[in-house]
């Protein structure tokens, strides 16, 4: 031990394999060496049960020429080395050097992995909807597996979101998350930035290039707005995806790849197959596990938690900050359409927070589309005796029931000044079915 102290390491010894055992359990060292041959307890049951105590904790055997075998069997076991009691100074020294290396690394990726995970968790994706909780159940038990992801949605529902909470909580969380925008470039700048390419390669490559392919080795390389990806470049990434090896442009080098994909469109890719304009070959190769996020639309209730996770965001600025919206203003966000999704309504917040003169947000800061009041539809007009002596019975008893049921919400939702929670409490049902009456009728 002295040969470590000197080198400036902290030692705890004992002779006493038991003991040995407490001082893991209440020093928590980062290195363990200890001998294979001992008489109360040998090295390979001390390793089994340091490693019930500390699974990370690297492991050094200590060994004589003749217990090599043994030794070696114990590195099977999971131990870091061995050393022949022969050693040098140096060579214990080098060998506790690099076991200690690989334990920072390994805490250095764990406490990345935790960050990540507290950034991109799936319990910081805002919603208590029954339609986004399904899921996210479906994306916790995809994100474990290495199967390709695609997520589909409209635009503004948050695909990229999911996706990097689906590498954060991967066992690829410590490696690289590679996004990449398929809309973004021309084709011939697209396949230089996924593939690389060599110096000269074409006209401004002055120097080689890494791709973003190689870039996310071990990783994810995250393939946004997958559908508007050149018909040309498809047959190249299922060739790289099929053989895990790219080739940059101009180069001959194969070049081994080990990512994960996960796309994101907001196009009907099947339908893009039929006509002829993706590859199916290519789509049944990203998606493995498809995930359809619901538009906001469909999220009953999310509306406020997300209204009021943004005004957290963006409702302090200098001395002032806004602390919540007004009744009317609240009805407004709810009982909206929100064509753009979560992003349209978080740029809604942080307009309104920007453009508020008190603590509460009013009627008066959110857009004009916003600001409409509830109106009956022309559709729930009454029927005149002409008009239904043409209809069934079954046709006109709908048609009066819809009439009624349009008529009844719209007048409920006045009375309540549009106050949605309210009206649902009002009505005796809950918000969900509220708001499904109303996008029924093309109430606002």
């Amino acid at each position: 031990m002295r040969i470590l102290e000197t080198a400036g390491y902290r030692c705890l010894s004992t002779t006493e394999p038991e003991e040995a055992l407490h001082l893991l359990e209440s020093e928590h060292p980062d290195l363990l060496l200890t001998d294979l041959r001992m008489p109360q307890l040998d090295g390979m049951e001390m390793l089994k049960r340091s490693r019930k105590i500390d699974p990370q904790m690297p492991v050094i055997m200590l060994t004589g020429h003749a217990s090599l075998e043994s030794a070696v069997a114990a590195v099977k076991a999971g131990a870091f080395d061995f050393l022949s009691k022969s050693f040098t100074n140096d060579e214990l020294r080098l060998t506790v050097a690099r076991a200690l290396t690989k334990r920072r690394l390994e805490l250095e990726n764990l406490n990345l992995r935790e960050q990540l995970q507290g950034i991109f968790g799936f319990e910081n994706i805002v919603g208590q909807s029954a339609a986004l909780q399904q899921v996210l159940e479906l994306v916790r038990k995809a994100a474990r597996s290495e199967a390709n992801i695609l997520i589909l949605g409209e635009s503004g529902t948050g695909k990229e979101l999911i996706a990097r909470a689906i590498h954060a909580n991967s066992p690829r969380a410590a490696q690289p998350f590679v996004p990449v925008d398929c809309a973004s470039l021309p084709e011939n700048l697209l396949e230089s930035e996924l593939f690389g390419h060599e110096k000269g390669a074409f006209t401004g490559a002055i120097n080689a290039k890494q791709g973003l392919m190689e870039s996310a080795h071990h990783g994810t390389l995250f393939l946004d707005e997958l559908g508007e990806l050149p018909i040309g470049l498809q047959a190249k990434l299922l060739r790289a995806l099929q053989e895990r090896q790219i080739r940059h442009i101009g180069g001959t080098r194969q070049i081994d790849i080990d990512v994960r994909i996960v796309s994101a469109t907001n196009r009907d890719l099947r339908a893009l197959v039929t006509a002829g304009k993706f590859r199916e070959d290519l789509y049944f190769r990203v998606n493995v596990i498809d995930v359809a996020l619901p538009p906001l639309r469909e999220r009953a209730g999310d509306v406020e938690l997300l209204a009021i996770n943004f005004l957290r965001k963006y409702g302090k600025s200098g001395e002032a900050s806004v602390r919540g919206f007004e009744p009317e203003a609240m009805a407004a966000l709810e009982s909206y359409s929100w064509p753009g999704n979560v992003r349209e309504l978080q740029n809604v917040v942080e307009r309104a927070c920007a453009l508020a003169d008190g603590e509460m947000i009013t009627l008066a800061e959110l857009p004009q589309q916003l600001r409409a009041p509830v109106q009956q539809p022309a559709s729930a007009a009454p029927i005149d005796a002409e008009s239904a002596s043409k209809l069934t019975l079954k046709e006109a008893k709908e048609r009066w029931i819809g009439e009624l049921e349009a008529a009844y919400v719209a007048d409920l939702l006045k009375r309540e000044g549009g106050n949605v929670s309210e009206a649902a409490r009002k009505a005796g049902v809950d918000r969900k079915t509220l708001h499904r009456l109303l996008n029924k009728h093309g109430l606002r």
